[in-house]
């Protein structure tokens, strides 16, 4: 079976699955499809646990299998995803609300990987499940950010106050960067790899995030002036794939945040570009074109992390594991933005009374965690980090994703949160 049809077998299940969530369960697009994804996966496996069909769950795990999760993520979906984000972001707003994007996506990061380590360390040696203090600390470095693509999705269907909303999504575009120099230093450490310097960890910092930032300015940059000087609008669709693809990759090849870059690109050309650059026949079809991808390829995402519950090892210490993550995941959210909002405050800064609840709840897991799991080397600290993330993103998307519409209401909506 070769690349064709894995990706034919995919596209049918999404459209199935969106159909059936549309006609039946009425869900957001998102959830429901992840959800009937999961649904479908728990068949196969109590199936095949039975002994009425091995044969579908052997067809279903080999596809899975030749399906390099993070790969498919990292370095194909998530470029376009975040420039699509991006693009719809004001930068006025992200300036007001930079203070708070900032630390949540710095300070919060640190914190709640810290917090999230030592907690799951303690709990998981109640369960009989003996895991190095650096793999507990890993699994926090990978859980902490919140996912850019599952936040956007959900936000987008929300009501909320748009300083709240520019906060959360925000700040899910830009603690990429921090958290992925977090996880890669913890897992030097872990594997035996490295021994990094405080030198070498400002190093790499500067590197992931200053160097993603300056080359997103020069990649926006340089299409700002190609689109200034072009009128035809499936042309600069055309500019735009290639910055986004282009530019990622680019990224990638110069050991700088690819995520960051098309963030800062996606904000210029979604700001001075679409001021300066376009005409408003253009405007209409890019943003349409890119709105088209993101709906794709967000389905498509939350239907493989639905289906990868078949190539999960989840036992039953594991699965409780997960259980006992979740409230540990929610407590560290809860205590970063806390000691955000304090920190600010002391310099003055007003809230609103449910802005609180909305940046702790509102502060989703998603694929982006699963693929950091897989990426870690086979070991048994793998299965179980990798059925605790995968637990906890459940959660997340299911249970934070459905309920978030509900708690926003209860909020103060004023025009500064």
């Amino acid at each position: 079976m070769d690349a064709f049809d894995i990706l034919a077998i995919l596209m049918t299940l999404v459209a199935t699955f969106a159909v059936i969530n549309h006609w039946f369960i009425r869900l957001p697009t998102t959830i429901g499809l992840m959800l009937i994804s999961m649904l479908c996966s728990m068949v196969i496996l109590l199936a095949n646990n039975m002994g009425y069909d091995e044969n579908l769950f052997f067809w279903a795990t080999n596809i899975l299998n030749k399906i390099d999760f993070n790969k498919v993520l990292m370095d194909g979906m998530l470029s376009a995803l975040l420039f699509a984000g991006a693009l719809h972001i004001n930068l006025r707003d992200l300036l007001e609300q930079r203070a708070v994007v900032t630390l949540l996506a710095t300070l919060g990061v640190v914190i709640s990987t810290f917090f999230v380590g030592y907690s799951s360390h303690y709990a998981l040696s109640h369960l009989g499940i003996e895991i190095p203090l650096m793999y507990c600390l890993l699994f926090g470095a990978l859980i902490s950010p919140t996912d850019p693509i599952a936040v956007l999705s959900i936000m987008k269907r929300v009501g909320t106050a748009k300083s709240l909303e520019t906060k959360v999504s925000c700040e899910s575009l830009f603690n990429d960067g921090v958290g992925v120099v977090v996880f890669l230093v913890i897992l030097g450490i872990a594997t035996g790899e490295q021994a990094p310097t405080f030198s070498h960890i400002s190093e790499m910092l500067l590197l992931e995030a200053g160097g993603g930032i300056l080359l997103g300015l020069v990649i926006g940059w340089i299409g700002f002036e190609v689109l200034r000087r072009i009128d035809n609008y499936s042309v600069e669709i055309l500019v735009t794939l290639a910055l986004v693809l282009g530019g990622y990759s680019l990224a990638l090849a110069l050991h700088t945040s690819g995520p960051i870059a098309i963030v800062v690109t996606g904000l210029l050309i979604g700001n001075h570009g679409r001021q300066y650059a376009m005409s408003e026949t253009t405007r209409r079809h890019i943003d349409t074109f890119w709105e088209l991808v993101d709906e794709i390829l967000v389905a498509s995402l939350f239907v493989l992390i639905g289906l990868e519950i078949l190539v999960v090892n989840i036992q039953g210490a594991y699965l409780y594991a997960g259980l006992l993550a979740v409230p540990v995941v929610l407590l560290s959210r809860a205590l970063a933005v806390g000691v955000t909002m304090s920190l600010l405050k002391m310099g003055g800064r007003k809230f609103s009374k449910g802005a609180f609840t909305v940046l702790t709840w509102g502060g989703l897991r998603g694929g982006l965690s699963v693929a950091m799991a897989l990426s870690l080397p086979p070991s048994q600290e793998r299965e179980v980090i990798l059925t605790m993330t995968y637990v906890v993103v459940a959660f997340s998307i299911l249970v934070q994703g459905v309920t978030i519409g509900r708690m926003i209401p209860k909020a103060d909506k004023p025009t500064k949160a």
